[in-house]
């Protein structure tokens, strides 16, 4: 939260848009680029493996989206899925995405949607009582991991 609020942050422009036009997909955690939209690791990720799919256009909600973009995102939610299944085990997903401020939104002028990891047991007392979460992997470890498998997907 502290990344999402600090002003730095917004003057630099936004970071999806920032990211999908640099090369170094490595350094950006980007790990699969489709026609109209693309997948990438969050920098401050919920759980191991925590995800985004973003489309390339700027926009703030679904209804500015194409069927294309709207298609490519759900198949790109569910190819994912998969991979974490077969690389990471994962038991379970969060899917979804917060719309607007008032939606939960961190970043809210261009939409993105979470896939978050789970397993039986992923939650315990660390956040409670010390704002800390607990990660089995780093995240250039878990990326490398996940970017052989996505990039199976081209």
């Amino acid at each position: 939260m502290e990344y999402i609020r600090s002003k730095e942050n917004k003057d630099e422009g936004c970071v999806f848009c920032i990211k999908s036009n640099e090369n170094d997909d490595r350094d950006n955690l980007v790990l699969f680029r489709g026609k109209t939209s693309f997948v990438l690791m969050n920098y401050y990720p919920y759980n191991n493996g925590h995800i985004m799919v973003c489309p390339y256009k700027h926009v703030e909600e679904t209804e500015s989206l194409s069927k294309q973009s709207l298609t490519e995102i759900m198949e790109l939610a569910d190819k994912s899925m998969k991979i974490f299944r077969n690389t990471i085990k994962a038991q379970g997903f969060n899917f979804g995405a917060n719309i607007g401020v008032s939606g939960g939104a961190g970043i809210a002028d261009h939409i993105h949607f979470h896939v978050v990891p789970r397993w039986v047991g992923d939650t315990n007392f660390m956040p409670v009582f010390s704002h800390t979460k607990v990660m089995v992997d780093g995240l250039l470890e878990t990326y490398d991991k996940l970017k052989i498998e996505f990039d199976k997907l081209k």
